[in-house]
């Protein structure tokens, strides 16, 4: 068993590190820049899945959390994180019970894109004597959930409001990630293009005598961008904790790379080839591979369920059975998701073990 106090040599593998120092860094850099911007920050739990986490972030200057799935807003409820937003639509009449649930207990906030489920919404919340916060969603241009912008939007909020269980306080529209998008100017126009037609959406309904308090958008990729664009009010990045291979592409992203895996050298068959205990149940690969971090010379080249096989470019390499290789992630969010604790390091040696409550929390 990995104790605390020992270096990393000597944690077990695989295990899923987090480099403090960096950690806290990346917390800062984002603090700082929301305190001299009008939006504030709501970081994605989705990222990370730790109340600790979440109020380190809460604790530098962030105004709540998003989630992604009511499971793990109800972590972080519990956890003493009181202002959450569900980026998602909460569906099943049981899940709409939960909602209503731990809105009693705390801000939590819910996105809507639905006349059904809002009008089910609405009898539930005042069957439990309160009124619900909810969003609309607007699809600007993802092409996932959501009304569409402009007229349609305001036609579905005038119905909305003829619902007495529900509190109109705002807009979702989340813009993108833009990961195939290198260039910061060119990412700038994308997302702005989207951000306009959130901001002319809004425009819309607060003429038509709508009180419009929040309007949310925003993601790691493009935090410095949509934070500064009139009218949003908070920014959902999430990622900026970690990082990992597929965001450190972006240009003008001043974040670290926080998060490894750790895992062993099981197996040394061939001067070439080098076998990892790391595979696909622990981390994942939707991005593409992950990358050897420090390592000269060495890639990793495939992944199976339990293993992972190192090309070694030089057979000179002095890599036995034992060693250890960190590797980072290409899609830090889901690599989490496969892990119950993240191994926490500061200069080298384990400082603490911290449990993901939130992991697994699909429903």
């Amino acid at each position: 068993m990995s104790e605390i106090g020992c270096s990393i040599d000597k944690i077990e593998t695989p295990a899923l590190l987090i480099d403090l120092n960096v950690l806290e860094r990346n917390i800062g850099r984002m603090s700082e820049y929301f305190s001299k911007v009008k939006s504030s920050l709501r970081p994605h739990a989705k990222t990370h899945k730790s109340p600790i986490i979440a109020h380190k972030q809460v604790k530098a200057g962030a105004i709540g959390v998003c989630c992604q799935k009511l499971g793990e807003a109800e972590v972080m409820l519990s956890a003493g994180i009181e202002n959450i937003m569900i980026t998602n639509q909460i569906v099943d009449p049981s899940k709409i019970k939960r909602l209503i649930s731990i809105s009693k207990h705390g801000r939590v906030i819910v996105a809507v894109d639905n006349l059904k489920v809002a009008r089910a919404t609405s009898e539930a919340a005042l069957k439990a004597g309160i009124r619900q916060d909810v969003v609309i969603e607007v699809d600007v241009g993802l092409n996932r959930c959501g009304v569409d912008p402009g007229k349609p939007t305001l036609k579905f909020a005038e119905k909305l409001a003829e619902f007495k269980g529900l509190n109109i306080t705002g807009l979702l529209g989340y813009e993108g990630p833009f990961f195939k998008i290198h260039d910061f100017e060119e990412r700038r126009r994308a997302a702005n293009q989207r951000n306009r037609l959130l901001i002319e959406t809004r425009d819309l309904l607060e003429d038509a005598g709508f009180n419009i308090e929040i309007v949310s958008a925003g993601s790691t990729g493009t935090y410095n961008i949509t934070g500064s664009y009139p009218g949003i009010t908070e920014v959902e990045a999430g990622s900026y904790v970690f990082m990992d291979v597929t965001y450190k592409r972006l240009k003008n992203l001043p974040f670290e790379l926080s998060l490894t895996l750790l895992s062993t050298v099981i197996s040394r068959p061939k001067p070439d080839r080098a076998v990892i205990d790391a595979g696909l149940k622990s981390i994942t690969q939707e991005f593409g591979l992950p990358v050897v971090k420090g390592i000269e010379g060495i890639t990793l080249q495939k992944l199976s369920e339990e293993h992972g096989i190192l090309k070694i470019e030089d057979p000179n390499v002095d890599l036995d059975i034992g060693d250890r290789i960190e590797l980072i992630p290409t899609h830090c969010c889901t690599t989490v998701n496969l892990h119950d604790k993240y191994y926490c390091v500061r200069d080298g040696v384990l400082e603490a073990i911290w449990d993901i409550p939130a992991r697994g929390k699909i429903r």
